[in-house]
């Protein structure tokens, strides 16, 4: 049995109590009792990244993601799993890497220390997309890379089916290109692809996370019924609000945007930083005012510039359009809800996932980084967190 007094953020609310854990579930909350024989600290439920990637590379540009060797991946992932734990994140969600569906069946199996993994296996894209290094040979680059390409509906179908092949516990799909071969986003999956996939998807009982920019990539994937848009540069608000009827949770992964990205053609570059500053300064301004449930995803990779255990940064920012326990509820118990896991809030009955901080988080987001983190329980199994200094 494990105790833990203080303040307890609940995933919706603050109280003071003592938690109670026994195995890996939480037994009990007692509200306004505090034990003598706990941990003391500010209890929140850990915390949860919706959106990242194991790519264990140092540079970061899509040729390095493909060719980079998998056992270089691993070994770096696993010791960026360990990292990420110890900074408090207990759930993460893998969208399209060559080592993820590994790393959750052995963090699953005790042999590796971690968050539990939701990984995609390879994510689906079309040929010749963004995500495709076209530099290469395309079965080269087919044969490199961490995404299935597919080019009508039945290869999109059957491309799920794949990745469920890999053990998959949620598809990952390109809706568009992005800027990382450093030009204008390119089209990504059709509608019609994007239906086939979403239904073959679903009657596999997996959700769907879409790779979004611009308003005919959002409004594609919301009409065939994804269940997560990742980035979603150039939301509008008619967009916004079918998300809203729909339930589909919105993950801006602002974190990755306030990290320098060389793009060398001046005019491509100013499309870009252009884009950029209008998604971190309106988007979600407008997703909250409609009311869409906003998740963290920081879309980390690994990289000497994304490097995992910084994920905190991400509610962060958030915190310049939400109030703190937002952020909090973003981090935990909505970012649980849009992933559909039995997590996120410090109730009877949810796993034992939790954070034990140093300081107050609703005082100051910045009290969320590694620094602050004393305990980590997940599975109901504690860990030292890097804020230790003992």
């Amino acid at each position: 049995m494990l105790k833990f007094s203080g303040k307890i953020f609940d995933g919706t609310r603050v109280i003071e109590g003592t938690v109670i854990v026994e195995g890996n579930q939480i037994v009990e909350v007692e509200e306004g009792k505090m034990e003598s024989d706990s941990t003391k600290g500010f209890i929140i439920p850990g915390m949860i990244d919706a959106h990242l990637h194991f790519f264990g590379v140092h540079e970061d540009n899509v040729m390095s993601w493909n060719l980079v060797n998998e056992i270089d991946v691993a070994i770096r992932s696993t010791r960026d799993m360990e990292r990420l734990l110890r900074s408090g994140f207990t759930t993460v969600r893998d969208l399209g890497s060559k080592v993820a569906t590994r790393l959750s069946n052995l963090e699953r199996s005790g042999e590796i220390i971690g968050p539990r993994v939701i990984a995609s296996g390879y994510s689906l894209a079309i040929t010749g997309g963004d995500d495709d290094p076209r530099d290469l040979p395309l079965e080269m680059a087919q044969k490199l890379s961490y995404s299935f390409y597919c080019d009508s509906p039945y290869e999109c179908r059957k491309a799920v089916r794949l990745a469920v092949r890999q053990g998959a516990g949620v598809i990952k799909v390109y809706a568009s290109g992005a800027f990382s071969q450093g030009g204008k986003i390119l089209p990504g999956l059709g509608p019609d692809e994007l239906k086939s996939i979403v239904e073959e998807s679903h009657r596999f009982g997996l959700k769907v996370a879409s790779h979004a920019y611009g308003r005919e990539a959002i409004l594609n994937s919301v009409e065939a019924g994804v269940d997560t848009i990742e980035h979603g540069l150039g939301l509008d608000k008619d967009t916004a609000s079918m998300m809203l009827d729909r339930g589909t949770c919105y993950i801006p992964t602002l974190a990755t945007y306030e990290i320098p990205f060389h793009v060398a053609n001046p005019e491509v570059r100013r499309y870009r930083e252009e884009a950029v500053t209008r998604h971190m300064k309106e988007d979600v301004k407008l997703a909250k005012s409609v009311g869409l449930k906003i998740a963290t995803g920081t879309d980390y990779v690994g990289s000497d510039a994304r490097p995992h255990g910084k994920n905190y940064r991400e509610a962060v920012l958030l915190s310049q359009f939400m109030a703190n326990d937002e952020v909090l509820a973003s981090t935990t118990s909505v970012a649980a809800e849009c992933l559909g896991i039995w997590a996120g809030r410090i109730e009877k009955g949810y796993l034992a996932d939790l954070v034990v901080l140093r300081n107050d988080p609703l005082q100051n987001v910045e009290n969320l980084s590694p620094d602050n983190v004393l305990y980590i329980v997940k599975d109901g199994k504690m860990y030292r967190g890097a804020g230790r200094e003992d």
